[in-house]
């Protein structure tokens, strides 16, 4: 999965798994654009994944995640719960503000 921190008064974590970087999904109502530009940093492994995300997540940090992969992370590192992740055309997706 690829990890990008978008570095700003409140950091923008981007966690995105490998095989959707790039893409673009749509259903009915809105659309998910995979950006390279936003989404495409570091790869990195699982457990990098989770050290990064569980260190950001003690800051003032925002968090843009997409994909299988990278939503069962973000559960294991208790960011989100069930209830807060959504779908755009079966991708599921999460918007956190800690």
């Amino acid at each position: 999965m690829f990890i990008k921190i978008h570095k700003s008064y409140r950091d923008v974590i981007a966690v995105c798994d490998s095989g959707l970087i790039g893409k673009y999904f749509e259903d009915e109502k809105f659309q998910l654009n995979l950006k390279e530009s936003f989404y495409k940093g570091e790869e990195v492994s699982e457990e990098q994944a989770l050290a990064i995300i569980q260190d950001q997540s003690q800051e003032d940090a925002t968090f843009n995640i997409v994909g299988e992969k990278s939503i069962t992370l973000a559960l294991k590192a208790k960011i989100i719960e069930e209830k807060g992740i959504k779908k755009i055309a079966g991708i599921p997706f999460a918007l956190i503000l800690i």
